[in-house]
């Protein structure tokens, strides 16, 4: 996030960061929604992303039934390319942690220790984490990486708060070419549409998901709150030699900073599992009716592929910032803006856009949203990827 505020601003970064965090929950809250009514078309009682987009095509107006097959392949390809990228950066994410550790510790004098050598080391782990059957269990994994993350962010404000430089010592607004980096970072930051459907079909009390007071609105205002804290004091500290993580700038000598630098790895380290999940449930949605026999086994060594494959990916592209503005760009401005827009159209094309058809008016502000992060953020994301290679 300070990453992103550099690319903003930090008047604009605030407002900015607002304004995605209501517009991603709006789009969360629309695609479950969606999925209440049809659970009430259709008489099922739980559905994934793409059987909501699927469903609601083939209900929905005539001219859209075509698309129904489509929509259905075209989320499941993205939410898995989305999420398979997103546990290669994570795995990265960690192995940096870990590197300036070991690094100090090793001394000056040695050279650096090989990102990609961490990267390798840590497959073993991962491959243990993502062993775990389901969400369910999944859930006490998660509660520890919240306190970590916890414990590491209060640690890191403590950082950010000490010696604050005057606010007139940064731009309140950044120049308009770097706004799509800002944009497509957030996202990157607040997206979450993969996992929303399947936390709800795993609640004990899936109504308390959405409302005014639901567990998806609490989530996300906290965590807006957090990031624009974070965001607006990690590029006010470090100005322009921000890092693309902010546990990255913290003094390495000193104690505190080593014990951030291993409580968010470790945190990440267990968010990844989560992320993990929706790639492993779409690829066993199209592979377990072949593997009728021994579905355990088959599944494990399921796991096991993918894993190795996230983490080879992560070895061989061991950056950062690019690659999540670019999935960020890409993949969540599709998946995360456009497509739940698409799905209340056609759910609703036949009952009404409410008066003075706002609801069509609404989708229209958020398509242009999506369609403007889709192409200059994917477009700023393949310079920066360019530059780095050349």
């Amino acid at each position: 996030m300070p990453v992103a505020f550099k690319n903003a601003g930090l008047l604009v970064g605030i407002f900015a960061t607002i304004l995605v965090a209501f517009v991603c929950t709006h789009c969360a809250y629309i695609l479950v929604k969606c999925a209440h009514v049809l659970y009430y078309k259709t008489r099922r009682t739980e559905m994934s992303f793409a059987d909501v987009a699927e469903t609601a095509f083939a209900l929905g107006p005539k001219w859209g039934r075509k698309f129904s097959k489509p929509s259905r392949y075209l989320i499941q390809i993205s939410l898995f390319a989305t999420y398979f990228g997103t546990c290669s950066v994570y795995a990265v994410i960690v192995a940096a942690n870990f590197q300036q550790i070991i690094d100090h510790y090793r001394g000056p004098e040695l050279p650096h220790t090989d990102i990609r050598l961490i990267t390798a080391i840590l497959l073993v782990p991962l491959i243990l984490l993502c062993w775990i059957p389901n969400l369910k269990y999944l859930a006490p994994v998660s509660m520890v990486a919240n306190i970590f993350m916890g414990v590491g962010l209060g640690i890191t404000f403590y950082y950010l708060v000490w010696d604050l430089p005057a606010i007139s010592s940064v731009p309140l607004v950044a120049p308009i070419a770097n706004f799509p980096i800002f944009f497509s970072i957030t996202i990157f930051a607040m997206e979450a549409i993969g996992v929303v459907l399947p936390l709800e079909n795993n609640m004990k009390t899936p109504q308390n998901f959405i409302g005014i007071c639901g567990v998806l609105n609490k989530g996300m205002s906290g965590v807006t709150l957090i990031y624009i804290f974070l965001g607006f004091m990690g590029y006010l500290k470090y100005k322009d030699e921000t890092s693309d993580s902010i546990t990255l700038n913290l003094p390495i000598e000193e104690i505190p900073a080593q014990a951030v630098k291993i409580l968010i790895a470790l945190a990440v380290y267990c968010t990844f599992g989560l992320q993990f999940y929706v790639c492993l449930d779409i690829a066993w949605s199209g592979l377990k009716d072949r593997f009728q026999k021994k579905p355990v086994l088959a599944n494990y060594v399921l796991r096991t592929v993918m894993v190795i494959a996230s983490v080879i990916l992560a070895i061989a592209v061991p950056t950062i910032q690019p690659f999540i503005g670019l999935i960020g760009a890409f993949c969540f401005s599709i998946l995360g803006l456009l497509v739940p827009v698409f799905i209340e159209t056609v759910t609703y094309w036949e009952v009404g856009f409410g008066a003075g058809n706002w609801v069509a008016l609404k989708n229209i502000v958020i398509c242009v949203i999506g369609i403007m992060a889709l192409v200059f953020g994917s477009r700023s994301a393949l310079i920066d990827i360019a530059k780095l290679y050349s």
